[in-house]
């Protein structure tokens, strides 16, 4: 029995992307490029080619030349920044997307959570589809049936069991898929970023259930932005940085290697904005620096860095907006709140504190914006990351009715 359970060799996946290269000011000209559009297709349909719109072509590579191993019982976290090419690697491995070139030799039987709901149909019911999914595993009916009790009771969706799964919220669908794809005993498990949809408890629960995975001797591969759970659940890891392997080694290794190429805790920051005024730095100052992040429960400070003119701006505010993974608004940290304003000079310095970071662990995102009496000189989208390690918090701040602010209150404090 081979101890290799995945092999991949020079493993690629290109895609085309269609461009519009210029945009029609008129009917007549729209029907024209609709007619040409059609043409264009129906040559390529009939060629057996890819569908496009648009009257270019562009070449994007979203995996290229890739090798490594997974031996068996390896719990492997597959790290990168977004666009990076996770998510189709993973794609591939499971046989939804066929690759370009290469190959991936997968031993032994694979089951694979990479969106909520995946592999489920929405017409079954929960009970069918758990049925189902045992069966495309090569499965027999009394094995499955063995595992039922345990499925239903580690999901908590056995009031629904016999509901059809498109009657069921995002998070009932994810807990069941996970705990399908976890006890039907696949000798490999490919787990995406999905678990962020379940609830801390279901996190905690489905961790310690991909750790009991390995240590029955199965494998795992898993995507994730939660730098704390992957310290603690894989071994070894494997970065790729716009399509490409960057380093294989130990998950310490690479996720030090992640954060030196994406420190979202210290960054210079060069775009300009008006009137003179601009940011030039963010960092991030906690008791978790050596981990290049802030701790969920810990005190943590937000430093910005910015400049002006003097000559053109007297007083500035600040806005802090923190987003999450899927680039919703959770809050907003404002200067204006407290009737704070700085004054405007060559260089300076702003500090906002927190007592106790009450985020759950993750990357998350922050936007920046300066003001000048309520109209803005400088904002930066996505200006830098803010990774959250797990700690012995699990608050997530203050609700709040301001759809406009974001669900979460803060609290904290400006100097």
């Amino acid at each position: 029995m081979t101890d290799t359970m995945i092999s991949v060799r020079g493993l690629g996946k290109r895609y085309l992307i269609g461009h519009d290269t210029q945009r029609a000011t008129t009917l007549r000209e729209g029907l024209a490029q609709t007619a040409a559009s059609l043409r264009r297709n129906l040559g390529r349909t009939l060629r057996g080619e890819q569908l496009l719109a648009g009257d270019s072509v562009e070449e994007f590579w979203a995996l290229r030349d890739l090798e490594f191993d997974v031996k068996r019982g390896d719990i492997v976290g597959v790290v990168g920044a977004n666009g990076a090419g996770k998510s189709t690697l993973l794609k591939v491995l499971s046989r939804i997307t066929e690759p370009t070139e290469g190959q991936a030799r997968i031993t032994g039987r694979m089951a694979s959570l990479l969106e909520v709901g995946t592999g489920f149909h929405p017409e079954l019911t929960g009970r069918e589809n758990i049925f189902l999914n045992g069966a495309i595993l090569g499965m027999s009916r009394a094995e499955i049936r063995a595992k039922l009790d345990e499925i239903v009771d580690f999901s908590g969706v056995e009031k629904f069991l016999d509901t059809p799964v498109k009657r069921y919220s995002s998070g009932m669908s994810v807990r069941l898929a996970f705990s399908v794809a976890a006890h039907l005993e696949p000798e490999i498990l490919v787990v995406d970023e999905v678990l962020a949809v379940g609830d801390a408890a279901f996190q905690r629960k489905s961790l310690g259930k991909m750790e009991q995975v390995s240590q029955e001797g199965r494998t795992v591969l898993i995507v994730s932005h939660n730098q704390g759970s992957l310290r603690n659940l894989c071994k070894t890891g494997i970065l790729l940085q716009k399509g490409r392997l960057t380093m294989t080694g130990t998950i310490d290794e690479v996720l030090t290697r992640y954060a030196g190429d994406h420190d979202g805790n210290s960054s210079a920051i060069t775009d300009s904005g008006r009137d003179g005024a601009a940011f030039t730095s963010l960092r991030i100052e906690s008791p978790a620096n050596q981990l290049r992040g802030a701790v969920c429960g810990g005190p943590c400070d937000i430093v910005l860095g910015y400049r002006t003119d003097p000559g053109r701006v007297k007083s500035l505010s600040f806005r802090i907006g923190v987003l999450d993974a899927y680039g919703n608004r959770l809050t907003q940290l404002a200067s204006d709140d407290f009737g704070k304003t700085y004054a405007s000079t060559p260089t300076g310095e702003v500090r906002i504190h927190l007592d106790r970071l009450p985020l759950a662990a993750g990357r998350y995102t922050l936007n920046l914006n300066m003001l000048l009496d309520g109209n803005r000189l400088h904002h930066l989208a996505n200006a830098a990351a803010l990774d959250v390690e797990q700690g012995d918090y699990l608050g997530t701040g203050t609700l709040s009715g301001n759809t406009q602010v974001g669900p979460v209150i803060i609290d904290h404090s400006w100097t």
